[in-house]
């Protein structure tokens, strides 16, 4: 019996510095021809990159489509895929050369739906940050609390291009809510590890590339990318919970899952403006609660002041001096004042430095 058949999805948006270097390593993966497909979803992108990826042709398939964020890509590029497995890549990342046939070898050996594993964060030149992989092997299938909580930290290796299903599943999860502009693999991840599990491998196969034009991670404040990165992780709070439903996972697993992106989405609005400093205090002693346990007394005067900043500043204004203050490594005070013990939140999902993409 041969190998199962894959298809390589690519999407990709004004990636023309990076889509060359993302081909090339598909192409030259340790995996046969024969057994693989590529096919690049270009999604309205205005520079240079579908004349770029039909330089490959006909190894490579190029379905070009009006911009409308990622889960329009996944769904356009998903119904087009003929494998029995489903490898997704963006167009601004890079394959290790042995990828395909890691993961391909695990979806043989395991009976699960999903597959991940660690990557190499790079900078904006290619040249490696950090490796940021798992502590061994891991399985989620969304049973219970402690999968629930396990897979809050696994969510860093099931990004897109860590990420590969089976098609099989992929049918059942599709199609997409076309609201997610970004975080599309999160929802896809998610629902599709509750069908079918997911197995998240240590080794780094995927070099990620951290760059200016990153719709999701921002350095620097900008009011398009948040204004964009909150109305996605708001639809994941509308439709997730929905999707796991109907999959049968718990009330307590779902709420464990969405309450985190909760925080966020609030942290976003108010950040944006619109909100009263009430309901900073509300959203920071929710993370709080959510994100430390055990913490020392020294820890707990710490956050009274942020608490107290927090209910005499405009919502924009608090979250403006928390940036600057996270820009500066000011988080080194805690460890000054006490410190406190952390459990699995959507920071560690959004984290830069040693967690995800």
């Amino acid at each position: 019996m041969g190998k199962p058949f894959v298809s390589v999805l690519i999407d990709t948006y004004n990636h023309e510095r990076f889509i060359e270097e993302a081909l090339v390593s598909v192409l030259e993966q340790d995996f046969s021809a024969s057994d693989r497909e590529i096919l690049v979803v270009d999604d309205g992108s205005t520079d240079r990159t579908p004349e770029i990826v039909r330089k490959f042709e006909p190894h490579v398939r190029l379905l070009r489509k009006e911009n409308g964020g990622q889960a329009s890509a996944f769904n356009a590029g998903i119904s087009e895929c003929r494998g029995e497995i489903v490898a997704f890549l963006d167009g601004d990342d890079w394959w290790e050369r042995k990828k395909l046939w890691v993961v391909v070898a695990a979806f043989e050996s395991h009976q699960m739906g999903t597959v991940g594993h660690g990557f190499i964060e790079v900078d904006e030149g290619g040249k490696p940050v950090a490796v940021i992989a798992p502590k061994g092997e891991s399985e989620s299938r969304l049973r219970d609390l402690n999968d629930a909580s396990g897979f809050l930290t696994l969510r860093a290796f099931l990004g897109t291009s860590r990420l590969a299903v089976r098609k099989n599943i992929l049918q059942q999860v599709m199609p997409l809510p076309v609201g997610l502009e970004i975080e599309a693999d999160e929802f896809l991840a998610t629902v599709a590890t509750a069908l079918g599990g997911a197995l998240v491998l240590r080794e780094p196969l995927t070099n990620y590339r951290y760059h200016s034009a990153n719709l999701f991670q921002f350095e620097e404040w900008d009011v398009v990318k948040a204004k964009r990165k909150h109305d996605s992780l708001a639809c994941i709070v509308s439709e997730l919970p929905s999707r796991l439903q109907r999959v049968g996972v718990p009330e307590e697993v779902i709420r464990t899952l969405t309450n985190c992106v909760l925080l966020d989405t609030e942290r976003l609005r108010l950040a944006l403006g619109n909100g009263w400093p009430w309901q900073t205090v509300k959203v920071e002693r929710a993370a709080d609660r959510q994100t430390y346990r055990d913490a020392s007394f020294g820890y707990h005067l710490f956050h009274a002041a942020v608490l107290g900043a927090a209910a005499v500043l405009p919502p924009s204004a608090f979250y403006r001096l928390r940036r600057w203050y996270a820009k500066r490594g000011l988080a080194r005070t805690r460890q000054i004042v006490g410190s406190a013990q952390a459990i699995p939140s959507l920071a560690i999902r959004t984290a830069r430095a040693h967690e995800r993409k």
